[in-house]
């Protein structure tokens, strides 16, 4: 897996870090940020067009929008590496 960081919250305590990276060969964008809470988990699932709750084996993760130009960066690298 060739993982690139991409950025980390600029305002982050290094405790509680929500972080973006590519991942160029799979051609995906890896996230780490806050568990929703059961409410906002509820709504989410609620609102999807999916069936049922999600899945243990995926995640609802919150990030905060001043780390949007980190997620353009993160496209970026996988859009280029689909482009090769």
């Amino acid at each position: 897996m060739a993982v690139e960081f991409v950025g980390i919250d600029p305002d982050t305590d290094r405790d509680h870090c929500p972080t973006v990276w590519a991942d160029v060969e799979a051609q995906e964008i890896l996230f780490q940020g806050w568990k929703p809470t059961p409410e906002t988990q509820a709504d989410c699932e609620g609102s999807s067009p999916a069936n049922g709750p999600v899945p243990d084996s995926e995640a609802i993760v919150r990030v905060p929008a001043r780390m949007i130009s980190m997620i353009r960066e993160a496209c970026d690298a996988v859009e280029r590496a689909q482009l090769r």
